[in-house]
């Protein structure tokens, strides 16, 4: 009966709060005046439009996905009894729905698994509101999901996962950073593999395929991004630029706004720079060093990022997720912490976000607390990742496993610094 009921409840709290999801995103429970399924029903349905006509949208700037996309955005197509934005919403959460599956499946496995990684999607989703279900990004974030689950027992089915994701939203090619060694060698070469093939199969049969590269060149620095900050700021003391709808997103354009986009690119040339690092100086691997630096990677660069749409935090909820699903993983704190920022976007977006876009006191208190709370999960992690990866020697990682395989479970006082 006890292992009975640790699979209902959570799986009746899921049920519970995308039911209260469902009703937001259909709008039976309004939440803001704001309509966050626009972009399916307007964008979306006019890319799916263009698709169906056998090419990608050519010359529409908002486009900046690569050629796997197209699929999600299809994919209401397989539900013909349905207008386009209800085909799309069931789809997302039948997209959430397998992602707590295979967590849940994951944290029932035992060999130093547990079930909060679960849990952390369970809150998580719900967290963000009715924008979780209006965008596309939980359909990659359940590939990530699992492809990191893969890795262990099947690394070429990972790598495999890892390529389509990044053939869906670029982002899961960061999953491949934390590989172990001996796994290395299949797992690129599968995903570099996968890539090839997505890549000439739709460039062969869909003109465009590859034509969203060239549409990131004029982008400013959208309201939500931490560089923005900066223009808020000096909004309130003669910052004579201006808040548009530009590539598909607002940005501010004006004085100084690239050299604030340059300097977000420069931050992101750093990370990658540290990443690098780690895998070089990186000597111990664990059953978690894989999830953990998925986890870090995609946080640095969306902290740093030139935008940062509320949907990303989905990407950060999922990878925190798959780490919690480790007693191995050192990223608790920094899993609370994204946890939170999700809860902030919520309030930010939509529930807030004219406040946002006109640079009101509320609107830019909640930037601050949700882009400081992304800044400080990602030191914390970067630091949790090094040290756990660099300054741990293999003989103390080892040191904490028992007899049996599994990890030894740590003291009350322990778990409870641990976050």
């Amino acid at each position: 009966m006890a292992g009975a009921g640790g699979r209902l409840i959570p799986i009746g709290v899921w049920m519970a709060t995308r039911c209260l999801l469902l009703l937001m995103v259909f709008k039976v429970i309004t939440i803001s005046p704001l309509d966050v399924t626009s972009d399916v029903t307007l964008i979306y349905h006019g890319w799916y439009d263009v698709l169906k006509s056998g090419s990608f949208p050519l010359n529409d700037v908002t486009w900046q996905y690569p050629p796997a996309a197209a699929l999600a955005i299809l994919s209401p197509g397989l539900l013909p009894f349905l207008d386009y934005t209800t085909a799309f919403i069931w789809l997302c959460c039948a997209a959430d729905a397998v992602a707590f599956a295979m967590l849940l499946r994951a944290g029932r496995q035992g060999g130093g698994r547990r079930m909060l990684g679960a849990w952390v999607w369970i809150a998580g989703v719900p967290l963000l509101g009715p924008t979780a279900y209006a965008r596309y990004d939980v359909m990659v974030t359940a590939v990530a999901i699992a492809s990191l689950l893969a890795l262990a027992r099947r690394p070429r089915v990972s790598g495999a996962l890892a390529a389509f994701g990044a053939m869906l939203k670029v982002w899961p090619a960061l999953l491949l950073i934390g590989t172990p060694r001996d796994r290395s060698r299949r797992v690129w070469g599968t995903a570099i593999g996968t890539v090839a093939v997505i890549g000439l199969l739709f460039h062969a049969v869909m003109p465009g395929a590859f034509s969203f590269l060239t549409f990131q060149g004029g982008r400013g620095t959208e309201v939500e991004s931490v560089g923005s900050l900066v223009f808020h700021y000096a909004r309130h003391h003669g910052w004579h630029g201006e808040v548009r709808l530009n590539y598909g997103s607002v940005e501010f354009l004006g004085p100084y706004v690239d050299v604030v986009s340059r300097v977000a690119l420069g931050l992101a040339a750093v990370a990658l720079g540290w990443l690098v690092l780690w895998r070089l100086m990186a000597r111990t691997f664990t059953a978690a060093t894989p999830f953990d630096a998925a986890f870090t990677a995609v946080l640095l660069f969306t902290t740093t990022s030139r935008v940062i749409s509320p949907q990303y935090m989905i990407w950060l909820v999922g990878l925190a997720a798959a780490c919690m699903t480790l007693r191995a993983s050192v990223m608790a704190l920094p899993a609370a912490l994204i946890l939170l920022a999700t809860g902030v976007t919520f309030y930010e977006f939509p529930a807030h976000f004219q406040d946002v876009v006109v640079s009101d006191h509320r609107g830019v208190a909640l930037l601050v607390l949700r882009n400081g709370l992304l800044i400080v999960a990602s030191l914390i992690a970067c630091r949790r990742l090094w040290v756990a990866a660099v300054r741990t020697s293999p003989e103390e990682a080892a040191s904490a496993v028992q007899e049996d395989g599994t990890e030894a479970p740590e003291p009350a006082s322990e778990r409870l610094l641990s976050w």
